[in-house]
């Protein structure tokens, strides 16, 4: 028939597309190899240490150049995606990264961290925020990931904490949409439930759905939704909130999807290194300040920002823990410390505050 033949010629013609693109992928892989044999060799010669390999400001340019680029049908996202797992396997063979992240296994942490640097780099868990922090600043992993803010529920404030003691740099951020699903093991089933576990944060992002569907059913906070989910998967009645990732760590059924009360809701994580990252060309900066305790000293800390035309992305305060009702400000705004512009605000700040801590110019997230 006429349609068998048409699909004979169109999987022929994808075939022919699947060789091409395995051909191109390992002439990438290959190219990948003679950058590590090319910075290898040049630190040997210079007798530095060992060269950098990951490179978020390139990163960020490519992915950005391929979505510019790309003309559909697939969205641009999912183009960025699959180019992302390209760039992770081609990287893993020049040098293959290890990223802690807050774990169990089954978090939106650990999620974020595979969303960032794909599936090929090596993941390590890790128990709080306070050790993954750890681990980046000994370097025992190359790079970490923590959450810092949720759209709904604020900024985490354990993470900016540690920014206070810690000398890592803030390298790259990830956003990551938060969809809530109901999970239960093979021993609850479609059975009864006697308590419904989970992240405090994503108990409160469920609460108006858990009001209306199980009004009756406990609920116990978990020390993180991976947890919570190991949980739901060994005990009988138990039901965890926890995202897609969970169902891929643990043996759970989901009862019910997309439970979060609100459709926007979003979850932003930070990348933590070592060094300063160069300009990407669309860049975010954060730091930390310590003003003087007078009048009128946060509108003086922001004023330089709104006289060079810079656009503030977050501001939020902490207690400085040194000083009885004082306060340390986050701040994050558009721009790069590289810039003229913003080389400028640093030292007019420096001269009004008593602590200026620049945690670091990352690229944009991309995806």
């Amino acid at each position: 028939m006429a349609t068998d033949e048409q699909l004979s010629a169109i999987r022929a013609r994808i075939d022919a597309i699947d060789t091409q693109l395995l051909e191109l992928i390992s002439e990438r892989a290959k190219c990948a190899q003679e950058v590590a044999i090319v910075k290898l060799e040049a630190s040997r010669l210079a007798a530095e240490d060992a060269p950098l390999f990951y490179r978020p400001e390139r990163e960020a340019q490519v992915l950005r150049a391929i979505q510019d680029r790309n003309s559909g049908p697939l969205p641009s996202d999912y183009v960025a995606r699959i180019f992302r797992e390209i760039m992770s396997s081609c990287l893993a063979l020049e040098q293959p990264l290890t990223v802690a992240y807050l774990g169990p296994p089954g978090t939106y942490t650990q999620a974020a961290a595979r969303k960032h640097f794909g599936q090929s780099a090596i993941q390590e868990t890790h128990k709080s925020i306070t050790a993954v922090f750890r681990q980046v600043e000994e370097r025992r992993c190359d790079f970490g990931i923590v959450p810092v803010e949720n759209s709904t529920e604020g900024m985490v404030g354990q993470t900016l904490d540690c920014f206070l003691e810690s000398s890592v740099k803030i390298v790259g951020e990830v956003e990551l949409p938060v969809i809530h699903h109901l999970f239960v093991g093979d021993k609850t089933g479609s059975g009864p439930l006697s308590c419904v576990t989970g992240h405090p944060q994503a108990l409160a992002q469920c609460r108006s759905w858990l009001d209306t569907n199980l009004p009756s059913v406990a609920r116990e906070e978990a020390p993180s939704n991976g947890e919570a989910a190991r949980r739901a998967s060994e005990e009988e009645g138990v039901a965890a909130i926890a995202g897609e990732l969970a169902a891929e760590m643990y043996p759970l059924v989901c009862r019910s999807s997309s439970i979060q009360d609100y459709a926007s809701n979003t979850t932003r994580f930070l990348v933590l290194g070592n060094e300063f990252v160069p300009p990407s060309g669309v860049d975010k900066t954060s730091v930390l300040i310590a003003s003087r305790n007078r009048p009128g000293a946060l509108l003086n800390l922001l004023r330089p920002f709104e006289e060079a035309g810079i656009s503030l992305t977050r501001i939020d305060s902490r207690p400085s823990k040194t000083e009885k009702w004082t306060y340390v400000f986050f701040i994050e705004f558009e721009g790069h410390l590289d810039d003229e512009v913003v080389a400028n605000i640093m030292k007019e700040l420096e001269e009004q505050s008593i602590m200026l801590k620049r945690l670091g110019s990352y690229p944009r997230a991309p995806l």
